[in-house]
C-alpha cells in the first residue's frame, strides 16, 4: 500500500508542476471560453486517462517509447487546421445556439480528440512513462491523470472568467492563435526529432 501512496502522491505532484504553463494547459483555457466547463474537463479527462494509460503500459511493461516525431508532426498539422477553421468561423441561428449550449456531446469529442493528440509524445506522457519504469503502474496512473486534469482544470477555471469579459472577437482571434502556436511548436518538435 505504502508503494501506491508514494506513486499516487508523486506522479500526481510531477505531472501537476509540468503541466503548469503547458500547452495542453492554454488549451483548456481555450476551450474554457467556448465550451461549458463540465463537457470540457470531461473530455480532458479521458483523453488524459487513455495517453496516461498508454504512457504506463510502454514503462511499466515495454521500457520504450512511441515514434513521437510522427505523432508531433500528425498533431501539428492538425492544430494549424484547427486554428483556421477557429479563424473562419461559423454562424449560428439563436435555435442552433441555444442547441450547442445545452448540447455536449461535440465539445467533449473536440476537446477530448485535441488533447489526446497534444498529450501524444508530450512531456507529461514522456513523464508518465519514466514514472512508471520506477514505480507501480497503478499508482502512477492515477496520480498522473489526477495531476493533469487538476492543472487544467485550474485553466478552465480561468478561461471562464475570462470569457466573461472578453469580446467575442478577441476569443476567436486568441483561440486562432493559440491553436496555431501549438501547431507550430508540435511542427517544431517533430522536425527536431526526425532530423
Amino acid at each position: 500500500m505504502d508503494g501506491f501512496l508514494v506513486a499516487t502522491a508523486l506522479s500526481f505532484a510531477v505531472i501537476f508542476v509540468a503541466e503548469l504553463g503547458d500547452k495542453s494547459q492554454l488549451m483548456a483555457l481555450t476551450f474554457a471560453t467556448r465550451f461549458k466547463p463540465v463537457p470540457v474537463l470531461i473530455g480532458i479527462t479521458v483523453a488524459t486517462a487513455v495517453v496516461h494509460a498508454v504512457s504506463v503500459g510502454i514503462g511499466y511493461g515495454l521500457g520504450a517509447t512511441l515514434p513521437t516525431g510522427w505523432i508531433s508532426l500528425v498533431a501539428g498539422i492538425a492544430f494549424l487546421a484547427f486554428g483556421a477553421w477557429t479563424l473562419r468561423g461559423d454562424k449560428l441561428t439563436d435555435e442552433e445556439k441555444t442547441k450547442a449550449e445545452r448540447s455536449t456531446g461535440s465539445a467533449i469529442l473536440a476537446v477530448g480528440g485535441a488533447f489526446f493528440l497534444a498529450e501524444l509524445g508530450d512531456k507529461t506522457m514522456l513523464a508518465t512513462i519514466t514514472l512508471a519504469t520506477q514505480h507501480g503502474w497503478f499508482g502512477t496512473w492515477l496520480g498522473s491523470t489526477l495531476g493533469m486534469v487538476a492543472a487544467d482544470a485550474l485553466a478552465i477555471l480561468v478561461g471562464r472568467m475570462l470569457g466573461r469579459h472578453l469580446p467575442e472577437k478577441a476569443i476567436k482571434y486568441g483561440a486562432a492563435a493559440l491553436f496555431a502556436i501549438f501547431g507550430i511548436w508540435l511542427l517544431v518538435e517533430a522536425l527536431i526529432e526526425l532530423n
